[in-house]
């Protein structure tokens, strides 16, 4: 790894987003990066969209959102979405943009960050537990929920 850093997404980045590739298997725990996205859209106010590069190569991408107003409390400080290449994975890119993550939350006022996700090999709880999310409940679909809080990084 040269020089990790973070970028709003954009349209000189978004192709190279759309195309990162997937080990096999990770298809299934992941909907397309289309999805993630659309919260710009949907939401440009609260939506955060960040793609990591490492020197100019995209080689990773993150889709949060911060909104102290949500109805749901986890969605207020939430992590949609982390993807890294399949040939960039185990090197700390995803590492990386948590802690980034983690910052912004901190600067926004935010003392934890949410995630949902599936739980099931070869799906992201293990990187999720990892990184210090801790099941704190259950979606009405039957996703978990994790949360990891900004002492993790400012203890």
């Amino acid at each position: 790894m040269s020089e990790l850093r973070l970028v709003e997404l954009s349209p000189a980045t978004i192709d190279a987003v759309n195309n990162m590739s997937l080990k096999p298997g990770q298809e299934d725990f992941l909907s397309p990066v289309s999805y993630g996205i659309a919260a710009t859209v949907v939401n440009p106010r609260t939506s955060w969209q960040r793609v990591v590069l490492d020197d100019d190569e995209v080689v990773g991408f993150l889709s949060a959102n911060f909104d102290p107003e949500a109805p749901r409390e986890h969605f207020r400080s939430v992590l949609w979405r982390i993807n890294v290449d399949a040939g960039d994975q185990g090197r700390g890119i995803g590492r990386f943009a948590v802690e980034r993550l983690l910052e912004e939350a901190h600067q926004r006022g935010f003392d934890h960050v949410n995630v949902m996700y599936e739980a099931g090999e070869p799906g992201p709880e293990a990187f999720f537990r990892h990184m210090g999310f801790e099941p704190i409940g259950e979606t009405e679909y039957g996703e978990v929920i994790g949360q990891v809080t900004s002492s993790v990084l400012h203890g």
